[in-house]
């Protein structure tokens, strides 16, 4: 299949290009999960795709909990629904667990200690509701526990893995953790088995990131391979594949990435976040890059204009301006420097900021 018309089908898919989300829930459902450790990034990365969504709306749905942040899929947060995180967390977490195991050995953390941290922790948090990691790590170090660094990150993201505690809303700038079960009701997917989840999982990721491979989906959410070719074989007619001499993708039925031809461009431009599910949800074919780009895959601060990288970017922000920061690897026709414009007043409406933009090409 032809690259660039990959890339531009990975764009609808994933909400970028087209048709807009209406709230932020919707778009990290839609996604199954959103990776979210670089908290600023993440909230650009949803507000991308959500229809006129800022940060601040995007902060008032995590406020909510609308979206949850927690360590689910691999050894890393990401955004989930409320509604998604138990089947999820349920679903993955062994994985997450099994990838954790050499770090747990390395911070001497093994079973028991972790049954009385998580005791403590949840102890503290029915207490007070909300807590930040300082916060917590006062209270296992009162109860003869110490948690400092590496240790206290696994000794937390282990009771998130098990239901426990996941994010609360920001005291300022600071994150804090809540009691699981106070965040995330009970759901109608409570019951669902790991056939099941596992079938849905990849469902929704074909659905949401396709085209995309086999290495592709197992990568991106820590799942076992044979187990993941039998759950696409049960999929059935919900999925389609295209094989060609480099391989086999999938993609969601009645969506097939030469549906987007090259002739007849998007030009639409994105300034991708570090860590966008467009690079770190692939394995195979992350970016089409500009012919001018060095042989490299994988760019934190993309510049994408009809579906080719042609860049990257930076901002810098003031009391009530940011300055994004563009170096390209060409000059850029009339169109394309308009659509540049375009999503940097978009940012700068994000951020409620006035935005400008410093472009230069480099050498």
């Amino acid at each position: 299949m032809d690259p660039l018309a990959v890339i531009r089908s990975r764009l609808v898919r994933q909400g970028l290009d087209g048709e807009a989300f209406g709230e932020v829930a919707d778009a990290v459902a839609w996604l199954g999960a959103v990776q979210a450790q670089e908290f600023a990034e993440a909230k650009w990365s949803l507000a991308e795709r959500v229809r006129g969504a800022t940060d601040e709306s995007v902060e008032a749905a995590f406020t909510r909990g609308d979206i949850l942040r927690t360590h689910a899929l691999r050894p890393t947060w990401h955004f989930l629904s409320r509604s998604d995180a138990r089947w999820i967390l349920r679903l993955t977490r062994p994985r997450v667990h099994a990838l954790n195991a050499y770090w747990y050995r390395k911070a001497d953390l093994d079973g028991a200690l972790f049954a009385r941290a998580d005791h403590i922790v949840t102890r503290a948090l029915a207490d007070e509701e909300f807590l930040t990691r300082s916060e917590l790590a006062d209270r296992l170090r009162e109860a003869g526990i110490e948690a400092t660094g590496p240790r206290l990150a696994y000794i937390l993201m282990h009771a998130e893995l098990e239901e426990l505690v996941c994010s609360g809303p920001r005291r300022g700038r600071q994150h804090t953790y809540a009691l699981f079960d106070e965040r995330v009701p009970t759901s109608e997917y409570e019951d669902r088995s790991v056939e099941s989840g596992l079938q849905e999982l990849i469902y929704r990721y074909l659905r949401s990131h396709g085209p995309a491979t086999l290495r592709d989906v197992t990568t991106w959410a820590s799942l076992p391979v044979r187990e993941s070719r039998i759950a696409l074989a049960e999929l059935g007619t919900r999925i389609e594949s295209v094989t060609d001499d480099n391989g086999t993708v999938w993609h969601w039925t009645g969506h097939v990435a030469s549906a987007v031809p090259k002739s007849e461009p998007m030009t639409r431009a994105f300034l991708l976040p570090m860590y966008d599910e467009m690079t770190v949800a692939y394995q195979d074919l992350r970016v089409v890059l500009d012919t001018a780009l060095p042989r490299v895959d994988f760019l934190e601060r993309a510049v994408v204009i009809d579906g080719t990288t042609v860049g990257t970017w930076k901002r810098t922000l003031a009391a009530r301006s940011v300055v994004v920061e563009v170096t390209l690897v060409r000059e850029l026709s009339l169109g394309e420097r308009s659509a540049l414009d375009v999503v940097i007043e978009r940012f700068g409406r994000f951020l409620g900021l006035s935005a400008s933009l410093e472009c230069s090409v480099g050498t």
